[in-house]
């Protein structure tokens, strides 16, 4: 089979990693803005929102499961039939939400199960973090295995654009839908429309995805036989500096992420009354600014190193922080737009590299594991468990909140000191 060209292995780590984003942020967007009231009716406004950001982030705990997973297939078989895989199984997932019955629909038909809706969602939920833990790991090694060594950071920041361009199909089709549709019917059928899309955005990008070959990595690894049996026993044997510091690594940029979006969202409809539609505009803007961020951060990195490019933007993270109580609680959406494009700029600085930086910490026999691991368990303190902070402190106050993303941008800061400058990581060619 012939090699495919630059332009597809490319095209199929962004399409891909787009097409999986996509369904992770229409379920963040919408835990925001109407599961509360589906799914947990019986409780007061703040703990519905509570328990709707915690099946948010149920999926952040299958994560690390479903890179374990998908890692071993990918570091035992190969990199594209995990992938196509890991797709089919994120998108089925996010599909069957569009049908799950609302907990008053339930007790309409079988009084006392209401219960039954919010566990449904919570199931499905979980099928989205397993299938996008082995995701965003075999997307990276995708691009990274097949660049030219000059590039690799380069390349490297496809698997991260997809981020961007997923929000932005997510958000937007959700603006769209709520600026024609009335609130009655966007609550009682609208909101199912984008999870339906992802049908067909999954079949886009399984069409990519199952034209690819393998990597010039993985094959040279299987042919030198380097391919462990149980490659998390290798990695956690022989590889722990470098998953504690990619985890490490990992925080700041989930933790600006999910702060700028699902929680400003929803504090910013229910408590700082903003319209809906002006607040998702605001974001989509801004959303631009990440990708921005991406792309500058990354074509550095290809210069002056992906260590420095990240130090920025865990820096910014800090800077963020500092920023969110008196810009996010200004009373002024133009200022509320300026925090959320400065987070998520630097939040590309942060993002963008480790598309290059986390597959180098790795030799290629346990990459896929390695980088599937760093970077969902890093997730989890990020990007699970900061909603729920959020909403927790946020009757103290935005300060709060802000000390929380001061405290991921250390974390990050931590991880990469682990890893001082001259310390070479061992791996294999490719």
């Amino acid at each position: 089979m012939q090699a495919p060209s630059p332009r597809r292995i490319l095209t199929a780590s962004l399409v891909g990693t787009a097409v999986e984003f996509y369904d992770f942020y229409i379920y963040a967007t919408a835990a925001a803005l109407v599961f509360p009231a589906l799914f947990f009716p019986g409780e007061s406004p703040a703990a519905r929102q509570l328990l709707s950001f915690a099946t948010f982030a149920v999926a952040f705990f299958a994560r690390p499961i479903g890179a374990a997973v998908f890692g071993h297939f990918g570091d035992r078989i190969g990199r594209k039939s995990t992938l196509v895989a890991s797709l089919m199984l994120m998108g089925g997932s996010t599909v069957a939400i569009a049908f799950l019955p609302t907990y008053a629909q339930i007790e309409r038909m079988a009084p006392q199960m209401g219960w039954l809706a919010p566990l449904l969602l919570c199931l499905l939920r979980l099928g989205q973090g397993l299938g996008l833990g082995g995701e965003w790991g075999g997307a990276a090694l995708l691009a990274v295995e097949n660049a030219p060594p000059h590039r690799r950071n380069t390349w490297g920041m496809f698997p991260p654009l997809g981020a961007p361009v997923g929000f932005i199909m997510a958000n937007g089709l959700f603006l769209l839908i709520g600026l024609g549709l009335d609130e009655a019917a966007f609550r009682s059928w609208g909101w199912r429309l984008p999870f339906l899309v992802s049908a067909v955005l999954v079949m886009l990008g399984l069409w990519v995805r199952l034209k690819l070959t393998e990597t010039p990595a993985f094959v040279e690894a299987a042919k030198a036989e380097a391919l462990p049996k149980v490659p998390i026993a290798t990695l956690l044997s022989g590889h722990g500096r470098a998953l504690v510091a990619g985890t490490g690594g990992v925080i700041a940029c989930f933790a600006l992420f999910y702060l700028a979006t699902a929680f400003t969202l929803s504090y910013g409809t229910a408590t700082l009354h903003y319209g809906r539609e002006a607040l998702l505009a605001c974001e989509l803007v801004a959303i631009l600014f990440l990708a921005g961020g991406v792309i500058v951060a990354s074509m550095l990195a290809d210069r002056h190193g992906a260590r420095p490019m990240l130090m920025l933007g865990f820096g910014g993270c800090i800077v963020a922080g500092l920023l969110m109580g008196p810009m996010l609680g200004a009373g002024s959406l133009a200022i509320v737009f300026a925090w959320l494009a400065f987070a998520l700029f630097v939040m590309g600085f942060a993002y963008g590299p480790l598309g290059g930086w986390l597959p180098e910490l790795f030799p290629a026999g346990v990459r896929y594991t390695g980088v599937s691991m760093t970077f969902n368990m890093g997730g989890i303190i990020g990007g699970a468990l900061a909603p729920i902070a959020a909403q927790m402190l946020a009757t103290r106050g935005l300060w709060w909140i802000g000390l929380y993303l001061v405290g991921a941008g250390l974390l990050s800061l931590a991880g990469m000191a682990l890893l001082p400058r001259g310390v070479r990581i061992p791996r294999a060619t490719g």
